[in-house]
């Protein structure tokens, strides 16, 4: 009873208050590690109280964002808030700061509000028997839009057919869907077993197959036991022969499994009959030649949900790709498709499209949409938990590349390779009327790219000189990041390490002995140097001023050699960090994640672009840098999703690094166009026609 009227102290100063004030950003405590693992409520009133002294209790002796309802004793000791003590108690007052809220005009009214009533959330009809629920201590968690998660997912599940959960990154997509199964499987009981548990040990109920990346099996099976009782193995490791047995004997009802995994195994776990199959991060699914999707079209259920935030990333047809797997049959075959909505949509896109085909690409693209809603359920964070979010900026920073590096930039489109690609088009000086790439300069025997991908075949391939296209394009990207790149990795085969090392001397030219030969260097302080990396510099100069802020910091590079460089640049500056790339255990990136999280001491996470742009939830960093931009726009979002989801109590900013006039100017634009053709396609929206071509 004390607790209970300490409670109903607390709320009587919140609901007279005037105003309510917030505090600087600048001033804001650490995010409590609670948000992130936070506790069914217990079915008692004195535990729920418990409950919320302890969750929404902050460490420090502020409570900034706190929903005035759930405002604990102490808020009474500050005065900026509550204006109720002496003036003894405040003779100075800070001033706040003005931030623009994203979709909002002012910040001061961003509350973390209550989520629902004690109550279970009944999904089936009236009248319909037996009563499919979420059980109460899961829907009391659950915010507005993910109970409609919910009840979207068991109407495809009712329905007997599949669909994709297209909210954005950091919306809860694995808590809705969590919460799904424990209303299918009838997890009533907050303890113990559950009828349906017994139901499914007879049989009656397969068990649930979950795909998910590698990074993130370990948080599924840790949010399994945060939210509901279900019997969860991972199917992964050494101890897959275990596990299928297991399996096979009923004694499973959840298995979480990677896509490699599966798709090495695919053929064994396919023979399951499984009641649901849940595909995470289910862009995966956008290649038709992939041995994933194949094995993916074999599991024997027509109850496949996926999971994704980027439906589509590079080209329309990747949605037929996801939805004919999902929902097979639901946009027709695959040339259809192809005829009716791909072709005039990118068309009608272009920048001087005739007035006819703009009309038709509009009534396509409305088509399109209202087809995919029947199967799909698409929010924002703007649409959802704007109000409950401090917004995130994105910011593309143009860096000036190092006179070394402009000088090896030059060198490179001048080598004979290149320049067969820059004149492809232009007449042959044979005075053939045909054109350079058609006649004497096909292939490039000269060259130092061409002759070591046809070493074996010195008339070239049916692709010359296009063959040389990536390789020169990955050598441009290396240029604008770090010299130290375009030298040889000590992890190739040795034939491409004299290639390579051919190919550094060449484009160092006389600057060789500056850059230390065409060797890899293996010096720290030459690693560490900024002098001669544009990028370098401009990060340093950013992370100076983030230090003296107090803020944390996600900083993202798709290659490993360059994370190499950039955690030697961390250690010379002094910065206490943490790494997560391919090589990191899957059982340590989680402590990983959760260390970063709670540690004010740790000011930097590196991590790779593809092995952490994915699950990931990394709410403390208010900073994001991605090192080197994607030609998928979708991986630079994922990994700015890492920080900037639900529990992220700062405003997040974000610093996509390019280097000036380079061939990273050229991937930008190539992100804008593949982010207007998604809009268009799966949202509907009208975007400005800034392009002329068309990709294939």
């Amino acid at each position: 009873m004390s607790l209970l009227r300490s409670f109903k102290e607390t709320l009587k100063p919140c609901c007279n208050s005037s105003s309510f004030s917030q505090p600087s950003l600048s001033q804001q405590p650490p995010l409590p590690s609670v948000i992130n693992q936070r506790k069914p409520p217990k079915s008692s009133l004195s535990r729920q109280l418990q409950r919320l002294e302890h969750d929404y209790l902050p460490s420090t002796q502020e409570c900034h964002f706190g929903n005035p309802k759930f405002s604990l004793p102490q808020l009474k000791n500050d005065a900026h808030m509550h204006g109720q003590q002496d003036d003894d108690d405040h003779q100075e007052e800070a001033e706040e700061e003005e931030v623009k809220e994203f979709g909002r005009a002012e910040l001061g009214r961003v509350q973390f509000e209550d989520t629902g009533p004690y109550e279970p959330l009944v999904l089936s009809s009236d009248g319909e028997f037996p009563i499919i629920q979420v059980p109460a201590y899961i829907n009391c968690r659950l915010l507005a839009h993910q109970r409609e998660g919910v009840k979207f997912l068991y109407m495809l599940y009712k329905s007997n057919h599949g669909g994709i959960l297209g909210d954005d990154m950091g919306l809860g997509k694995t808590i809705q869907t969590i919460a799904f199964l424990a209303a299918v499987y009838g997890k009533d009981e907050e303890y113990g077993d559950s009828r349906v548990l017994k139901e499914n040990q007879l049989g009656q109920k397969g068990p649930v197959l979950i795909i998910c990346p590698t990074s993130v099996i370990c948080n599924w099976k840790c949010e399994f036991s945060r939210w509901a009782p279900f019997n969860v193995s991972l199917y992964h490791g050494s101890s897959c022969e275990l596990i299928l047995e297991k399996l096979q004997a009923n004694g499973v009802e959840v298995l979480v499994t990677s896509f490699d995994t599966f798709r090495i195994h695919g053929n064994l776990l396919s023979e399951i009959k499984w009641e649901i199959v849940v595909v995470d991060e289910a862009h995966r699914l956008k290649n038709e030649k992939s041995k994933f999707y194949s094995a993916c079209l074999e599991i024997k259920t027509r109850r496949r949900i996926g999971l994704t935030g980027t439906i589509m990333q590079n080209k329309i047809m990747e949605l037929f790709n996801l939805f004919d797997w999902a929902a097979p049959g639901s946009l027709g075959t695959r040339e259809h498709f192809r005829e009716f909505y791909d072709e005039p949509l990118k068309h009608g896109q272009r920048a001087t499209a005739p007035e006819r085909f703009v009309r038709v690409a509009g009534e396509r693209k409305q088509h399109l949409v209202a087809v995919l809603h029947k199967y799909m359920l698409r929010r924002t964070k703007e649409e959802t938990i704007g109000q409950l979010m401090l917004g995130k900026e994105d910011n593309v920073v143009f860096c000036a590349m190092s006179e070394l590096q402009k000088r090896v930039y030059q060198r490179m489109l001048q080598l004979p390779d290149v320049q067969c690609l820059i004149n492809k088009d232009l007449p042959c000086s044979c005075g053939s009327p045909l054109a350079q790439v058609e006649c004497c300069k096909r292939i490039v025997p000269k060259g130092i790219i061409w002759p070591y991908l046809h070493r074996g075949s010195p008339e070239g391939c049916d692709s010359c000189p296009f063959c040389l296209v990536l390789p020169c394009l990955v050598k441009l990207q290396q240029i604008s990041n770090h010299l130290e790149l375009i030298k040889p990795n000590p992890r190739d085969e040795p034939d491409k390490q004299r290639k390579d090392a051919e190919f550094a001397s060449a484009v160092f030219g006389p600057d060789i002995d500056i850059v230390g030969g065409n060797a890899p260097s293996k010096s720290f302080m030459d690693l560490s140097d900024t002098r001669y990396c544009g990028k370098m510099r401009a990060l340093e100069k950013l992370m100076s001023s983030w230090a003296l802020m107090g803020d944390k910091i996600l900083l993202f590079s798709y290659s490993v050699r360059m994370l190499d460089i950039l955690e030697k640049f961390l250690i010379r500056k002094g910065f206490c960090f943490s790494r997560l790339d391919g090589s990191t255990p899957t059982n340590m990136r989680q402590s990983l994640v959760d260390e970063f999280n709670s540690s004010p001491s740790k000011q930097v996470f590196l991590i790779s672009t593809r092995a952490g742009g994915l699950g990931l939830n990394l709410v403390s960093a208010n900073r994001v840098v991605i090192f080197d931009p994607n030609w998928n726009p979708a991986q630079d979002l994922q990994a700015q999703d890492r920080s900037f989801r639900f529990g992220q109590r700062r405003h997040v900013v974000v610093f996509r690094l390019l280097a000036a006039g380079s061939l990273e100017e050229l991937v930008y634009s190539r992100q804008v166009y593949k982010q207007q053709l998604s809009n268009i396609a799966v949202s509907g929206k009208m975007e400005k026609r800034y392009f002329e071509g068309v990709q294939v």
